[in-house]
């Protein structure tokens, strides 16, 4: 999907994955689904608390889906989420996948520029 829009492919980094990990497993751990921490972080202040000292970003989150395939096609079918996809701007990632709390399985994608 990325190269039909004309963008680079995404490459993994280290600290983004870092971030997503986190995320995914706090919000099992915790039971709560949000881009928000119960303890009032955004997704950019943990992000950047992780390491991260890149330009502007993102985050896709999601919660309940069986497997990989499942949460990508949520994602694509969301117009939000797959502007993040889609955005050439973002040449980083990191992705996270935890089980657990109310949802069962929580997914995060964390984009760097």
């Amino acid at each position: 999907e990325r190269a039909r829009a004309g963008c680079a492919p995404v490459t993994v980094h280290v600290l983004l994955a870092r971030a997503a990990q986190d995320h995914s497993d706090d919000m099992a751990a915790r039971a709560y689904f949000s881009h928000t921490s119960p303890d009032g972080r955004t997704f950019a202040q943990r992000i950047r608390a992780a390491g991260w000292a890149g330009g502007a970003l993102a985050e896709n989150i999601a919660a309940g889906q069986a497997d990989a395939v499942a949460v990508m096609r949520d994602w694509m079918g969301s117009a939000g989420h797959r502007a993040n996809i889609l955005n050439c701007a973002y040449r980083n990632i990191g992705v996270g996948y935890a089980t657990g709390g109310s949802y069962g399985t929580y997914w995060t994608q964390a984009f760097g520029a």
